[in-house]
């Protein structure tokens, strides 16, 4: 029979096992493809010998997940797509601060929540698309100028339900005012060639086949389409150079309120901040590296530099609310 005394030694070697076994894996909740993802959880698990668990699914039952999960939770960390979506679980309380001077130093300040509950890991912009058989370069200036009447019957759209949509609309609201930004959405709603579009792919496709000439998309859409056709007879533009820049939103990732493993969870993040995976996170899925010292790929590159907006990204999800419900006033649907 054991005594007392090795009986503590074995239970304490039973836990610290538990502990260590434990940390060589980090579950993450994630609403991007697998593809996009798995390639970079691969490596790190390759440099670290740590696992990580991925489940994929939409954000919004991810985060439902999260928060009915609570104590009990499963996931370490959520990973999704543009701050808006962000905010929302940071509002929630299913995420909680990340402290980690690493990241602070990888991530400036505008791609992070002040809070600290979530940080950028790829950039994309949304911006303009236009035919290059119909349109000239020249003739474009402004998000708001594609109000004007020279678009009218010219203009795509994708839904205004797209967080993406709502996150564009919140930054104007944030630059010019309610009043001014529902006089702009109300001119693009006029200007609408076609019923609005469920994603950006087919609202490209609808320039290349005629049935608009602009459009307002993300930029890596584009970037797949044009890998797949080189020849695409339309280009991206990079609207308000000469005020504000142009709109540029992330995918991003939170450490949960209840994370069973933070300080794995944390370090993988770092690492996903850094350049080896900035390198590999962006270039993938065509997206432009949150950290600066990281250059995006040679496809991203070739489609050219641009001033972006400075407007904190968060406030993308602070304006969610109130851009909802200026676009339904508006009529974009």
């Amino acid at each position: 029979m054991l005594s007392r005394k090795h009986l503590l030694a074995a239970l304490t070697l039973t836990l610290f096992g538990g502990v260590a076994q434990a940390a060589d894996e980090v579950v993450v909740y994630s609403s991007r493809i697998d593809e996009l993802i798995k390639p970079v959880f691969d490596a790190y698990t390759a440099k670290t010998g740590v696992k990580i668990k991925f489940i994929t699914d939409k954000e919004a039952p991810l985060m439902q997940r999260i928060k009915a999960e609570g104590e009990n939770a499963t996931a370490d960390l959520l990973l999704t797509v543009d701050a808006g979506n962000l905010w929302q679980a940071e509002q929630m309380g299913i995420l909680k601060p990340i402290k980690s001077a690493v990241i602070d130093a990888n991530i400036p300040k505008q791609y992070r929540a002040s809070s600290g509950d979530w940080t950028g890991l790829s950039l994309r912009a949304r911006t303009i698309a236009y035919s290059t058989e119909r349109v000239k370069p020249e003739e474009l200036s402004t998000y708001e100028a594609l109000a004007d009447k020279q678009w009218e019957g010219r203009l795509c759209l994708r839904t205004a339900k797209k967080v993406y949509n709502q996150s564009l609309t919140a930054t104007l609201i944030e630059t010019h005012g309610a009043e001014k930004t529902e006089a702009i959405i109300k001119g693009w709603v006029n200007n609408l060639s076609t019923d609005v579009f469920s994603d950006d792919t087919a609202l490209l496709q609808a320039i290349n086949a005629g049935q608009c000439d602009v459009g307002i998309v993300n930029t890596y859409y584009y970037g797949r389409l044009h890998k797949d056709n080189p020849q695409l007879p339309v280009k991206l533009f990079w609207p308000n150079q000469a005020d504000r820049g142009v709109h540029v939103n992330l995918s991003g990732i939170g450490l949960t309120r209840y994370a069973p493993h933070p300080e794995a969870a944390v370090k993988l993040v770092e690492w996903m901040t850094g350049e080896e995976a900035q390198k590999m996170f962006a270039g993938i899925n065509q997206e432009f590296p949150a950290n600066p010292k990281v250059a995006p790929s040679e496809e991203v590159a070739a489609w050219g530099t641009f001033k972006a907006d400075t407007i904190p990204v968060e406030l993308a999800g602070k304006r969610q609310a109130e851009a909802i419900r200026l676009m339904d006033r508006a009529g974009w649907n």
